[in-house]
């Protein structure tokens, strides 16, 4: 089995994304990086050009899925407002792709990639770079966060499919858009 999973940390200032092939049991990171906008720029200019280098992404390595954070409120709510904005131009830009979109909650990626829904941002990371066979830690973070995503996403396709296939009926916690 095949695929192409492009998982997106967003933000307005910088907009993490990771692309993973899986073939069979082998995972192979093709890119892993950050979109960067400039702080100077009108907040439209900014998610214009999240939204154009998105598409510039699925065109070159072609994933036909996208795992995204799930929005959540913490106490900082113009941060979740701008989060949540960057998230909806990477919904617009998979859907102008014919992408499947999944949700994942930050305990689900904890969980998905470290077998611990409580684990620290190190050691989530230190997993990422294991599960890859990386010989250092994306960086920076929003990147790391981003191959994380993508992980949990491959991981829960697997654990459906085997449900699926032990007779189960193949839900998972994620939500496909």
């Amino acid at each position: 089995m095949s695929r192409c999973v492009l998982g997106v940390d967003p933000g307005t200032a910088r907009m993490g994304y990771a692309v993973i092939r899986q073939e069979g049991p082998v995972l192979t990171l093709l890119a892993c990086s950050v979109i960067e906008t400039p702080s100077g720029l009108p907040l439209a200019q900014r998610l214009a050009l999240l939204y154009e280098e998105l598409l510039r992404i699925i065109d070159t390595f072609h994933p036909t899925e996208l795992a995204v954070e799930d929005l959540f409120f913490n106490r900082n709510v113009r941060s979740a407002f701008s989060v949540g904005q960057a998230r909806g131009v990477a919904l617009l830009a998979a859907a102008h792709r014919g992408l499947a979109v999944y949700d994942y909650t930050p305990a689900q990626v904890k969980d998905a990639v470290t077998g611990f829904g409580r684990a620290r941002k190190m050691q989530i990371q230190e997993m990422v770079r294991i599960l890859l066979h990386l010989d250092h830690i994306p960086r920076p973070d929003d990147a790391a966060d981003a191959a994380a995503l993508g992980l949990c996403h491959l991981n829960s396709v697997a654990a459906r499919e085997l449900l699926t296939a032990l007779g189960g009926d193949g839900d998972s916690p994620a939500r496909m858009r």
